[in-house]
């Protein structure tokens, strides 16, 4: 299981990617990644289809790519009236791996566009943005999904969804199997993974919950129907954890975040970076023990110089790494 996600006559290996988290999953931590190994492909944040027209790709964090990275996919927040035909072009211009729609997010601003699962639930409109991106992109076409709304008639809606983007020409599907209600509360839904499945051609990929390989062994039953498993927030707390899959690798946790916190200082300009650093570091301080006064003094330094000098303080303590991280509630 899971060692090759074959998409039609295309190819990712291994199958283990690295899933798009808005403000996490920029060029410094795929950077990052990219160096440690072991990755299938990168996702980025969600991107504001449009804005790509106006971005610099040598230089901007969210478009940027490493060198010799795995492929990079490209999740963009897409509505029906998007000039697909330019947006695409300069992806495809400037060397885009894959393109992934994103129909899962359910954010209040999302919506407010008729993105994300506004556009899932507008299925004359999903339409339109399906076609358009398939006669637009000769690459790898992808789409992010949820179970849905949490209603009676949430299976048939999914199958026609389904069917919609298998007519469209669409290569896979990542799908998250919680409701758009859900947020990142309760427990995924991973039985729906095999029904989802069963009612389409197209390769599945999961998505949730799902933090390393023990996880994903434990739910080899309900994953048998997969093609491949796509890792969230875990790889923030532990971005070796693709180098690592397969065999134990042994990392110096401060120098992670030493490198992790330079990457990201040569990327952005310092305010954003500061926010950046503080963000990564919420997520990070659960290796340690007692990682939460870190991720504390962190997340209230006033500024950028005293980040780093807090985190130097609470490295030169010798903190005590945890076997197992905890990532519910971050």
């Amino acid at each position: 299981m899971f060692d090759a996600c074959v998409i039609r006559h295309r190819r990712f290996v291994p199958a283990r990617f690295c899933a798009p988290m808005a403000g996490y999953t920029h060029s410094a931590f795929r950077r990052l990644v990219a160096e440690l190994g072991g990755c299938g492909a990168l996702w980025t944040e969600m991107l504001a289809a449009r804005q790509i027209l106006n971005e610099n790709f040598d230089t901007s964090p969210w478009l940027r790519r490493p060198p010799h990275a795995p492929p990079l996919v490209y999740q963009l927040m897409v509505r029906a009236g998007d000039p697909l035909d330019r947006i695409l072009a300069r992806l495809a211009a400037h060397g885009a791996d894959a393109l992934d729609l994103n129909l899962a997010c359910d954010a209040l601003s999302v919506r407010a566009q008729q993105a994300g699962s506004a556009l899932f639930d507008n299925l004359a409109a999903l339409r339109t943005v399906l076609a358009s991106a398939r006669r637009h992109w000769p690459g790898l076409l992808t789409a992010k999904l949820r179970l849905g709304s949490r209603r009676p008639d949430w299976q048939p809606r999914l199958a026609e969804r389904l069917r919609l983007l298998e007519d469209e020409g669409a290569d896979a599907l990542v799908l998250h199997p919680r409701f758009f209600e859900d947020k990142f509360r309760r427990t995924a839904r991973f039985e729906c993974i095999a029904w989802a499945a069963s009612r389409t051609r197209l390769p599945v990929i999961a998505s949730g919950d799902l933090h390393g390989p023990e996880h994903v062994h434990a739910r080899a039953d309900s994953l048998q129907a997969a093609c491949a498993v796509m890792i969230g927030r875990m790889a923030i707390v532990r971005p070796w954890l693709f180098a690592g899959w397969d065999r134990p690798v042994t990392v110096d946790l401060p120098e992670i975040w030493r490198t992790m916190c330079r990457y990201i200082r040569e990327d952005f300009p310092p305010p954003v970076a500061y926010r950046r650093i503080q963000m990564f570091t919420k997520y990070f301080a659960a290796n340690f023990a007692f990682g939460h006064p870190f991720h504390a003094a962190v997340a209230n330094a006033p500024s950028l110089g005293e980040v780093i000098r807090r985190a130097e303080d609470f490295f030169s303590r010798s903190p005590a790494p945890v076997a197992e991280p905890v990532v519910a509630g971050l």
